[in-house]
């Protein structure tokens, strides 16, 4: 109850606070500025609780009767929601200098994890040495390479229970056996180890990322108006700071570990520990248990999710699932593994990834963006300081862009030049610009090879033939069946 009232409260601040901000702000860009236009303060109000469940879909209605440039106002913070890719391009691409900042979240800034993180650090020194570190060492083509053989056998490890799960009838989570090859595959470049051996170890681990995730996703009140930084009225902050701590405390064990032991496993942590020795300033525990729980975080939960979301419209969608399985038997051969050299040869396995990223991003919001400068755009002043937030999720369904928009049909991209590389600006479920998600080359090898095994070595059905609503929580729970592999 107290927390309810806490919460109602806040609401009314936020309300008065709001209507100051926009009776000045009225008059000063009536002298100055060309706003974008925007819901007022008191339907915002109406529909905060809509928007703190599923904010790409609140926001979007709100853009159909706004505009795909649109302003909200709430308390202290201006932010503008693009909802379309020409305009989307303004920021990646051709102002991508000034907006290449980002806004932070209060839920970022526990254990001073905004001043060292990879994805929330302002463009400077110790950003670029981070990126260069993901592009150099762990994400270049030339060590995706290399670590082949890890992903061959976390992807044999997979379909090995998968087989298992068949034998015994059994169904099996998608979502969360996806995010243990996701983990292991991860854990094994960074410390040479297993995260998760058993099912106990994989909910627990899931558990702690995926809540991450959302509590860092979910609007906070705190990041419209300071004063309630002290009260905390959402419990954002302390269930960050719970989770964080969590998995901080697994790195720095086996950090602790690896310093006592002086073994070289040849891993990412002996990379970072070297850095670190050679360059204090530019690499040190701390900042390695900071790129590490930004990698964990963006590398586990992203495929999981799409993996599983993948999964489901297959086997709700017949017709794609029989095109995909005999796409993959006269490429590689029926119940055969995929190896990563095939990937290029499977395109409607690529149309199949584009269109589940293109219907459910990982990011329906992307990471925000901060205007450094007063910006130009379509007409529209975006004032300094403005947070960006481009709504990938209502992109992706634009009927203006996409025939049938809320249909699942990879089809669409067959034949198509369009990638999720952040050139296509109809498609950025990684971001773009400088921006860009640094994982994506990996993200794509996993999701790949992860589905194509999945779909090629087994039929599928739902279990009780029901088809779950993941997009209300439920996990997609699906029974295998056994192909026989190819002669």
């Amino acid at each position: 109850m107290s927390m309810d009232y806490s919460i109602i409260i806040s609401l009314l601040l936020l309300f008065s606070c709001t209507t100051i901000h926009v009776l000045s702000n009225t008059i000063r860009r009536k002298r100055n500025h060309n706003l974008p236009p925007g819901p007022s303060p008191l339907t915002l109000v109406r529909n905060l609780v809509e928007l703190g469940k599923k904010p790409q879909q609140t926001l979007a209605k709100l853009a159909n009767l706004h505009g795909p440039i649109m302003r909200l106002k709430l308390g202290q913070l201006t932010t503008i929601v693009i909802s379309s890719p020409n305009i989307s391009k303004e920021v990646f691409q051709t102002h991508d200098l000034l907006f290449s900042n980002r806004t932070i979240p209060h839920a970022t800034t526990v254990h001073n994890h905004s001043h060292n993180s990879v994805a929330f650090l302002p463009i400077s020194p110790l950003w670029r040495d981070l990126r260069k570190i993901c592009n150099n060492q762990l994400f270049s083509n030339k060590s995706l390479d290399a670590s082949q053989n890890l992903r061959r056998k976390k992807l044999h490890e997979l379909l090995n229970h998968v087989h298992a799960c068949s034998l015994r009838g059994e169904a099996v989570d998608v979502g969360t056996v996806a995010f243990r090859t996701s983990i292991n595959f991860l854990s094994n470049i960074f410390f040479s180890m297993d995260f998760v051996n058993n099912e106990d170890e994989s909910e627990e681990y899931k558990g702690i990322v995926e809540n991450l995730a959302r509590v860092i996703s979910t609007p906070n009140l705190e990041d419209f108006l300071a004063l309630l930084k002290m009260v905390d009225p959402q419990g954002i902050r302390r269930r960050a700071t719970t989770y964080v701590s969590k998995l901080f405390a697994i790195f720095d064990r086996l950090i602790d570990k690896r310093l006592e032991l002086g073994v070289s496993n040849d891993d990412m942590l002996d990379t970072l520990l070297n850095i670190s020795q050679e360059n204090g300033q530019k690499m040190d525990t701390k900042k390695i248990k900071h790129l590490f729980l930004d990698l964990i975080v963006a590398g586990t939960d992203t495929t999981s999710y799409t993996t599983e979301w993948a999964m489901a419209e297959l086997i709700n969608n017949p017709n794609a699932m029989s095109k995909a399985k005999r796409e993959l038997e006269q490429t590689i051969g029926i119940g055969n593994p995929i190896e990563e050299s095939d990937i290029t040869r499977l395109p409607y396995l690529h149309a199949i990834i584009k269109e589940t990223l293109r219907l459910h991003p990982g990011a329906p919001l992307l990471l925000p963006r901060q205007a450094n400068i007063d910006v130009e755009i379509n007409g529209y002043t975006i004032p300094q300081g403005a947070q960006i937030v481009i709504n990938e999720w209502a992109i992706g369904r634009d009927p203006s862009i996409w025939d049938n928009p809320t249909s699942f049909s990879p089809e669409r991209f067959l034949g198509s030049e369009i990638d999720v590389k952040g050139r296509h600006f109809q498609l950025t479920p990684f971001g773009g610009g400088r921006r860009i998600c640094p994982g994506l080359p990996l993200a794509m090898r996993m999701l790949h090879l992860m589905l194509g095994s999945l779909i090629n070595g087994f039929d599928w059905n739902f279990e009780n033939d029901v088809n779950p609503d993941i997009d209300m929580g439920q996990p997609l729970r699906a029974i295998p069946f056994r192909i026989n592999k190819s002669s």
